[in-house]
């Protein structure tokens, strides 16, 4: 009886504490950026009265730029004061991290009387406290407060309550220059990954000699022709975006803007004001209009790459827009109209995201008419020897060398492995080759990474007692198709391409009685 009583409390103790988490966890999602916003605009209201003063004013200093600005205040814009850090109150408190007490200051000179001169203020008496980060970053900003009402003079008790107001403040104002500086990052980010993209891609050939890979470039060009949405699947590192970008180059749009956001990179809270944009003064830190991907891509292409990490709550808002081909900014009432193509790139399931209620089904109806796979390389074999021929001749022209080819028991090597990594993998091994290679010598097994030379190690194994000249022909076989598949048929290329003179080439086209015009 008592045993059944124990597990009656403890499973009582479990459902509180499921709930009581619950209830936390919905509180923490509840409190926005905003909220922090309202909090100090609460105190600026309610200070005055707290301290028996006129005026308060709160200031911050901008992440990345040690500007110092008001952020709240009595009577005042955001951003209208902006004290510097020598000959003002304001800029001695932060520096120090020490709160001063000035009365009298009528009868003084200093910053306050341009601040004055522009407000039409008069500033008699002074208690100003520094916000000091809980996170160990030091001052953040810091609170003045003008103009003592009863006698006219600041006392200690007055800054004594004013350092512990300071102190409920410094999560809100940590929390804004947070999400301030996550903006500018977020913004740097996708121009940094755009750029990254166009240097890996634009001068790079697109190799699809295998079936599966010219029924994907088919495919893409059927669908070009035609506004028609598309998703585009595959795993990591196949060329999802080459083909997004393939497909918008081949279209009417090719004129217009291409515009890629990878749905993975930007924090949830940001997805409404990276994709809408915003007005100059919705939040603290839009200090200038900005325009939202939607509106920015209007005629062209909006790529969202990996588009099954859009967060759930931001779904139903993106939907609509493009459901209605309009939206506003954020902080804004205008309505603004765009056409664009969605083109959506996935390396998961979208099907199987619809199914664990990650992905919205309305969504996943709406996003695409058209899919096309990507194959990995595994899949796609006859390509991986081109890719590997062109990626060296990309290399030796950035990297400034000559390698002039792989030995055949490295391209046998690159045939058989799986390539996890896919295409960029490939690259990658590519590169590292180059630079471990000296110039005029040809690639050797040993240069390779170690994944590779431990999967090597471990054919050589199993295929030990296969035949070493059939291996030879088939593997040269391959090799010279490919070559000349590539140069059309132009021997003299072709054999370049193969670092062995023309007339070895045609001996081995006899020897190997390859019919091939």
């Amino acid at each position: 009886m008592e045993k059944e009583t124990e597990n009656t409390n403890d499973i009582l103790v479990q459902n509180r504490l499921k709930s009581l988490k619950i209830r936390l966890e919905h509180l923490a999602n509840a409190w926005t950026i905003d909220d922090y916003r309202s909090l100090l605009k609460f105190y600026v209201h309610i200070l005055p009265k707290a301290i028996d003063a006129e005026r308060v004013t709160i200031y911050i200093i901008e992440m990345g730029t040690d500007t110092i600005c008001s952020i709240f205040g009595t009577g005042i814009k955001e951003k209208q004061i902006k004290p510097p850090r020598q000959g003002s109150v304001v800029g001695e408190v932060i520096s120090n991290g020490k709160s001063i007490i000035k009365n009298h200051m009528d009868k003084e000179k200093g910053f306050h009387v341009v601040v004055d001169s522009e407000t039409g203020f008069t500033t008699r008496s002074m208690i100003c406290t520094p916000i000091k980060s809980l996170t160990g970053q030091g001052v953040t900003g810091a609170i003045q407060v003008l103009n003592k009402t009863d006698d006219g003079i600041f006392t200690s008790a007055d800054l004594s309550l004013l350092e512990e107001i300071s102190w409920h403040l410094s999560i809100s104002i940590e929390s804004i220059m947070l999400n301030q500086e996550i903006l500018r990052i977020s913004s740097q980010l996708n121009k940094e990954v755009e750029r990254f993209n166009k240097s890996i891609y634009y001068d790079s050939i697109f190799i699809a000699e295998s079936p599966v890979m010219n029924d994907v470039i088919n495919l893409a060009n059927l669908v070009s022709a035609t506004p028609v949405n598309v998703l585009i699947c595959g795993e990591h590192g196949t060329g999802k975006e080459l083909i997004a970008r393939m497909i918008h180059t081949s279209s009417s749009r090719r004129d217009r803007p291409f515009v890629a956001i990878n749905c993975a990179s930007i924090p949830e809270h940001l997805m409404e004001s990276e994709f809408f944009g915003y007005e100059k003064g919705a939040f603290t830190g839009a200090d200038r209009r900005r325009i939202g991907c939607f509106e920015e891509a209007n005629g062209g292409t909006l790529l969202l790459d990996e588009i099954s990490d859009m967060p759930i709550t931001i779904q139903p808002k993106f939907l609509r827009a493009i459901q209605e081909g309009e939206c506003r900014r954020l902080g804004g009432n205008q309505l603004i109209k765009f056409d664009v193509r969605i083109i959506c790139t996935s390396n998961k399931d979208l099907k199987e995201e619809v199914k664990k209620g990650n992905f919205r089904e309305d969504l996943f109806f709406r996003i695409f008419s058209v899919e096309i796979r990507i194959p990995p390389l595994r899949e796609r074999k006859e390509d991986i020897i081109s890719l590997s021929i062109t990626f060296l001749k990309d290399t030796n022209k950035r990297f400034g060398r000559k390698v002039p080819g792989f030995s055949p028991e490295v391209l046998k090597l690159f045939e058989n492995y799986s390539w996890i990594g896919n295409v960029r993998q490939l690259r990658r091994e590519v590169e590292r080759l180059v630079t471990l290679t000296p110039d005029g010598e040809q690639i050797s097994i040993n240069k390779c990474s170690e994944e590779l030379k431990t999967y090597n190690n471990t054919v050589y194994i199993n295929d030990i007692n296969l035949q070493l000249p059939d291996q030879v022909k088939q593997l040269e076989t391959r090799l010279i198709k490919s070559a000349l598949l590539k140069t059309r048929g132009n021997r003299q290329t072709a054999s370049k391409l193969l670092g062995i003179t023309r007339q070895g080439l045609y001996k081995k086209i006899k020897r190997y009685n390859l019919s091939i015009g």
